[in-house]
């Protein structure tokens, strides 16, 4: 197991490498001076064109492309993103700041998910063509259909402005957190309904299944021992995918419910032509997805024998 950690990370150098070279292109080949900005952003008045010389001087954008990007890696490498054109804090401080915000509706997010997709997943492969199964596609049906901001917005609707029962925006308490979770909640639990639905209902086929049973053991030792470990297995390949997509993919939710996350904050970034904040927001979502990724795998390999002796 160490030495198949040590291998995963050492993969993981070229993945960061890559992730690091794709930004710093992206954001050389997107219109706007940087100096330009941040001496706008820091002043509020148009700059003259020698102080913006200067700016590119000491900014180092005069140097070779080459030179600027290795100028960059170094800084990332010890933990400096730079600071940001339009605020002239710390890069790094902005998004640390703004991250438990993100972690925490993540979090109630997938407690969300998980509270609607698992027991009507295991009630659908359990009790097919019953009403629960009728109900648990109805929900999956619905939760793929619905676009995250028309359901956040209908969220607000009937959750805010007709029955005044949470804030429309902002985090103020456990009650401003219900709605952006849910939303992120409600629109990913289509998908883990039907594979915890369709990986249940291939694990009761089994022969190993149909052995316990035979031994005489009891209904919920088999389903909570035997199969549902099994069966939730491609659940945590999901998870994986959807913890990187909470942290970097809840840019839409942030930003209808105003809530002070890291992906709201790189939505007024772009907007502020901010190129030196969304290269390090880009870079952190990459680590985090890199490293729940490894955690899957690590995760996996705990639990499943098969691959452990692979």
């Amino acid at each position: 197991m160490i030495a198949y950690f040590f291998r995963r990370v050492l993969h993981m150098i070229p993945v960061f490498l890559g992730v690091t070279c794709i930004t710093f292109a992206l954001m050389n080949l997107t219109p706007g001076d940087p100096a330009e900005i941040m001496l706008r952003g820091t002043s509020g008045v148009q700059p003259s064109p020698e102080a913006i010389d200067a700016a590119r001087e000491a900014m180092g954008l005069n140097d070779p492309v080459y030179k600027q990007y290795a100028a960059w890696l170094w800084r990332v490498v010890h933990l400096d993103l730079g600071r940001s054109y339009s605020s002239n804090l710390p890069v790094w401080q902005e998004l640390t700041d703004r991250l438990p915000a993100t972690l925490l509706l993540g979090m109630w997010a997938l407690a969300a998910m998980l509270a609607i997709s698992l027991p009507l997943g295991i009630g659908s492969a359990l009790y097919p063509h019953s009403w629960v199964d009728r109900l648990a596609r109805i929900v999956a049906m619905l939760s793929i259909s619905m676009p995250g901001y028309w359901l956040g917005l209908l969220l607000v609707y009937y959750g805010s402005v007709k029955l005044k029962l949470f804030p429309v925006m902002g985090m103020d308490g456990f009650r401003s957190v219900v709605l952006p979770a849910l939303t992120l909640g409600i629109g990913m639990a289509g998908n883990y309904i039907r594979v915890v639905r369709s990986g249940l209902l291939d694990v009761l086929g089994t022969s190993y299944i149909k052995a316990a049973r035979a031994k005489g053991l009891q209904e919920s030792l088999v389903i909570g021992r035997h199969a549902a470990v099994n069966a939730l297995l491609p659940v945590m390949t999901m998870l994986g995918i959807n913890i990187g997509g909470l942290l970097g993919g809840s840019v839409i939710v942030e930003t209808i419910f105003s809530w002070p996350g890291i992906g709201k904050f790189a939505v007024d970034a772009i907007f502020k032509k901010d190129f030196i904040v969304i290269q390090g927001y880009v870079l952190l979502m990459a680590v985090f997805v890199v490293s729940v990724n490894l955690a899957v795998d690590l995760c996996y390999r705990m639990i499943d024998p098969r691959i452990r002796l692979r």
